[in-house]
Order: structure tokens, then sequence, then C-alpha cells
């Protein structure tokens, strides 16, 4: 599995957010700077724990122009029903199917669990990866390194 690095294009995706909305990367590039971030699954305790850092940290994003969106394999009412329970006010995308099919391209989905791993991505309006970092399942990520980037 290779995963997309930086200075490498982000492949792009077309997913549907947690209202059924269609949202494609390469257009919401366009309006600013996007933070794509994979997670293993709603409502567990890592990811929950990872979301809620960046919903509470939401200010620092928009004060960069950076919009986030979450991703994972969960189906879209999964999301939804997260997104409302924890107060998540940015997209969370379904990557539910084709199963995995958006983390495959960015190379953090397992293939023997069935589920993405926490990979992290900053993309520019010209779809460039400007910084990445990806973590195992169990293993939380500290956002302070796509802060400094920003």
């Amino acid at each position: 599995m290779t995963t997309v690095t930086e200075g490498s294009k982000a492949p792009d995706f077309t997913l549907k957010n947690q209202f059924g909305e269609d949202v494609t990367l390469s257009q919401i590039v366009t309006e600013r700077p996007t933070l794509i971030v994979f997670y293993p699954f709603a409502f567990s305790g890592i990811c929950t724990g990872e979301l809620c850092t960046i919903r509470d940290t939401m200010p620092s994003f928009d004060d960069a122009s950076v919009r986030v969106v979450g991703i994972s394999c969960d189906p879209m009412f999964t999301q939804r029903a997260w997104a409302e329970d924890q107060g998540y006010d940015f997209s969370l995308l379904s990557d539910f199917w084709p199963h995995g099919e958006v983390a495959k391209a960015y190379g953090v989905f397992d293939e023997n669990a069935g589920f993405a791993i926490r990979g992290t991505f900053l993309v520019d309006a010209d779809m460039t990866v400007r910084w990445s970092l990806v973590n195992g399942p169990g293993e939380a990520r500290d956002f302070t390194g796509a802060l400094e980037a920003l």
C-alpha cells in the first residue's frame, strides 16, 4: 500500500456528507485548503477524542482559512448520528461504498480489517498535499503538526 505523501497530487473524490450531500475535493479546495482526516470508526474512543479535539480547536482552522473534513467507511447515517451527538459542525464523509475506495486511493485502507487507518492530509487549491501524517489504528494523532503547517 502506497500512502499519498507531501508534494504529491491528492486523489480527487466525491463522497456523501452526513446530510447526503455530495462533497467533491477538487471543488472545495478552490474555496480554501482542506485538511482530510481519515479515521477508523464513528463512536469509538480514540476517534471521538480526535474529532472532539478538531471541534474544540476549530477557531484555529478557521483563522487559517482551512476547511476540515473527516472520512471513514461508516455509513452516512452513522456519520450524521455521531456528528449530532458530538456537536461536530464540519463535514463527515462516508467512504462506505464502494467500500474504502477513497481510503485505498490515499493508501490508508486496512484491507484485513476493512477500515481506514488514521491518515491526515492537508491539500491546497492545486490539489497538492502540503502536509501529511499517518498513524496506526490504535495510535491517536497529534494535530499540532497540522496547525503548525497552516
